[in-house]
Order: structure tokens, then C-alpha cells, then sequence
């Protein structure tokens, strides 16, 4: 189970939203893109203390895919520098653990 990831970014809107999680299952890089609407982001870029309203999306995929899949957020992404960070999947279920090697192969 050592090569399933979760992969995090934020986007600003909902149309951006389905447009890379639409965009990262159609081309294979993702299994599964789950969108959490309204959080909260506190962060400091370009000198001062940001507070602002984003979704989450969280990615399921594998870890060989990480790069390509960074790339591709980064290429689509509205945010300069958007947050694009992985997380290991330790332990799951055997079977959704295999939808996700089934379609990203």
C-alpha cells in the first residue's frame, strides 16, 4: 500500500474546482478528486497575512504519479504558487485501494 497518495490543493472557486478534478481523472493522474467547499485559509505571502475563503480538493492517486500530476496542477492552476503537497496512504480497503491501480494503472 506503500505507493497509494493523497495529494492536496486549494482553489479559489468552484468552477476551477471541477475543472482540475474533472481534468486529473479524465487524464489518468487521479482515481478519485473529493472538493470540500468553504474553508478558511490563513497564510503569509508576498509580505503579509492572508485570510481567505477556498475549497479543498482532495486527490487520491498513486506516488509515481506525483510528478506529473504536480505539473499538471501547477501548468492549470490560477495561484502563482498553489499548495500541491502528498500525504502516504498507510492502510485502506484492499478493494478501493484496487480501483485506484485499475485506472491509473
Amino acid at each position: 500500500m506503500k505507493n497509494h497518495i493523497t495529494v492536496f490543493t486549494t482553489v479559489s472557486s468552484k468552477e476551477e474546482a471541477k475543472k482540475i478534478s474533472r481534468g486529473l481523472v479524465e487524464s489518468k493522474l487521479a482515481y478519485c478528486v473529493n472538493t470540500i467547499p468553504s474553508i478558511q485559509s490563513t497564510y503569509y505571502w508576498d509580505g503579509k497575512l492572508c485570510v481567505d475563503d477556498e475549497l479543498l480538493l482532495i486527490i487520491k492517486t498513486k506516488e509515481e504519479k506525483f510528478s506529473t500530476l504536480k505539473d499538471w496542477v501547477l501548468e492549470n492552476h490560477s495561484y502563482d504558487i498553489p499548495e500541491v503537497i502528498a500525504l502516504p496512504i498507510t492502510q485502506g480497503s484492499s478493494d478501493y485501494l484496487k480501483c485506484i491501480d485499475d485506472w491509473i494503472g
